[in-house]
Parts: structure tokens; C-alpha cells; sequence
């Protein structure tokens, strides 16, 4: 960006107000490194810094007509800066929450990986949907990690029954996970 747009903040302004893409492009210049390390600082992750850097500049963009021009821009852009960083806090806080409860139901260790986590979900979900002695027969065999024949002593059933139980569960989740995995 030249250095007289940049120099001349009224009229620097009120390009980005009207809608100048130049004017845009020297604002992220100018103020971008204000933003990143007030979002990596709360943060203290360099991902979710860039993505609330990109989503401050992307929401000043659109709401640029709400800018008031008796304002400092710098103090408008560290306003959405905040309220950035808080949605980024929240969803930091439910996903914690999600993997707390998913924990809780499914008896998993926490997994670091995302695809770990988004894979547990799937397959406790999927779990959830069968009948209930099929869903404790199953829950017992990978959650317990009980062998058969200590499955049908906890549960008081036949070993063929638990075996059958197991094959079938085995058909539907495969057949399920499948046709999730195919609409992708």
C-alpha cells in the first residue's frame, strides 16, 4: 500500500468505509499485527491467532458501514479483537466440555488428535442406536475390553448369545459407519 494512504487516516478511512478494497488491504497491513498478537497472547495458539485475525478483518469488512467515524478504527478493530478472542474461548470451552462428556458416557481416554475425538463420537453415537443388550454387550467388549465368556458371566447370558450379539452389532455399525463415511 502507498504510504499516502496510509499517512492520510481520514481519507484512509472513509475508503474502507465506502467499500475500497485497497483501503481494506492497508488496514490489515497497518493494524493486523495489533490483532494477532492481542489473539495470540489469549490464546497462545498460533492456528486459532491467525483464524481470529482473519475473522476480526473479515467482520470489520462487512460491518463497515456501522464504523463511526468519530472513532478510532484501531479501537473499533481491538473491540472486535475481543469479541473474537471471547467466541474463540467458547468454543475452545465446548469442544473441553463435549470431550469431557463423551468421556464420561463412553469411559475413553482423552485423544489430542481431533479425527480421534470426531471417530469416538461417531461410534458412540451409532452405539447409542442399538437395542440395549446389544449396546451393553458391545459397550462391555470394547469399553471393558471383557472377553466373551466374561461378558456372558457378567450378563448371565448364553456365550452364543453374546457372540451373536457382538456379530450382528459388528454388521450394523459397519453398514452404518459406512454410508456416514460414503456421504462424505
Amino acid at each position: 500500500m502507498n504510504e499516502n494512504v496510509l499517512g492520510d487516516d481520514e481519507a484512509f478511512v472513509q475508503g474502507f468505509v465506502d467499500g475500497d478494497e485497497r483501503a481494506l488491504a492497508g488496514i490489515y497491513e497497518r493494524w493486523s499485527p495489533l490483532v494477532y498478537t492481542l489473539a495470540l497472547r489469549s490464546l497462545g495458539d498460533v492456528g486459532e491467532a491467525e483464524d481470529v485475525t482473519q475473522a476480526v478483518f473479515v467482520s470489520a469488512w462487512r460491518s463497515r458501514a456501522t464504523f463511526d467515524s468519530t472513532r478510532s478504527l484501531p479501537a473499533w478493530l481491538v473491540g472486535i479483537t475481543r469479541f473474537r478472542i471471547a467466541d474463540a474461548h467458547a468454543a475452545r470451552s465446548r469442544a473441553r466440555a463435549l470431550v469431557r462428556q463423551l468421556e464420561a458416557t463412553a469411559g475413553v481416554e482423552y485423544s489430542e488428535d481431533p479425527t480421534d475425538v470426531a471417530d469416538r463420537l461417531l461410534v458412540a453415537d451409532e452405539l447409542a442406536r442399538l437395542e440395549p443388550v446389544a449396546r451393553q454387550v458391545m459397550q462391555l467388549a470394547f469399553y471393558d475390553d471383557l472377553t466373551h465368556v466374561q461378558i456372558a458371566e457378567r450378563l448371565s447370558l448364553p456365550l452364543g448369545t453374546v457372540k451373536s450379539h457382538i456379530r450382528r452389532s459388528l454388521e450394523r455399525l459397519k453398514a452404518r459407519l459406512e454410508v456416514s463415511i460414503d456421504a462424505y
